[in-house]
């Protein structure tokens, strides 16, 4: 008789160095301190995070798969071995929710062709974060990812989410790597309406957390946050 399958566990991170008791409730601790299989995005990250959370096997025990943007089908098949084989397997992302603007949904999509049990854990996400903090419209939203690199192309598509935002009364959501956030948040406030409430979301669940949502009239009037290289959330909404 085959063996039964194992538990794909997804299994949210820190999205700082806060208290893990903080934005971990016990029973995600828990959980993945039991594991010995773990798809990760980052080793060294998630190798610093189950030292600190004192998982039951040592470190060198554990089996690890790194699964990033670089990751190629067949490296994504081998890590459903385990799964088939009867053991239960837990993903990480870098920092936050698993699978969520994340590499780590092509392994989850991989799982549910398998048959294999897909189990979400309750952790912190800087987008839902950013949302439920904004004050901006909670019932309607879309998150979009990442922006054009080229300025003329992030321009265009800031109007078109800017347009989405008012015909459809639906909060966007965005992120941009650290090094352009000035350059996102500076064409954000030439193309948008003075009206169009701007949510900035810096370092979520840090001790430097800023969140913060105005109109484009009023961040202009402002100086320009300290955003440069750190971790932000954008949001907005023309209502």
């Amino acid at each position: 008789m085959a063996n039964a399958k194992g538990k794909l566990y997804l299994i949210p991170t820190p999205l700082s160095n806060s208290e893990l008791e903080y934005v971990l409730p016990q029973s995600v601790i828990d959980i993945a301190r039991s594991l010995t299989y773990f798809a990760v995005e980052e080793l060294r990250t998630a190798r610093r995070f189950l030292s600190r959370i004192k998982v039951q096997k040592t470190i060198d025990e554990l089996t690890f798969f790194v699964l990033n943007e670089h990751s190629l089908p067949e490296m994504v098949d081998s890590m459903l071995t385990p799964l088939l084989q009867g053991n239960d397997v837990g993903l990480m992302s870098e920092a936050g929710v698993p699978a969520v603007a994340d590499p780590g949904a092509v392994l989850v999509a991989a799982a549910h062709r398998y048959g294999i049990q897909v189990v979400p854990l309750v952790g912190p996400s800087s987008i839902l974060l950013t949302l439920m903090a904004s004050g901006l419209n909670g019932q309607n939203f879309a998150f979009v990812g990442y922006l054009p690199v080229k300025p003329d192309e992030r321009r265009r598509r800031i109007r078109m989410l800017e347009q989405r935002s008012r015909l459809e009364g639906q909060t966007q959501l965005f992120i941009e790597t650290p090094y352009r956030n000035l350059h996102l948040f500076k064409d954000l406030l030439s193309v948008c309406n003075d009206q169009t409430a701007i949510t900035i979301a810096v370092d979520i669940a840090s001790v430097n957390e800023f969140i913060a949502t105005k109109t484009a009239k009023e961040w202009r009037k402002l100086p320009v946050p300290d955003i440069h290289r750190k971790n932000v959330v954008f949001a907005l909404l023309l209502s």
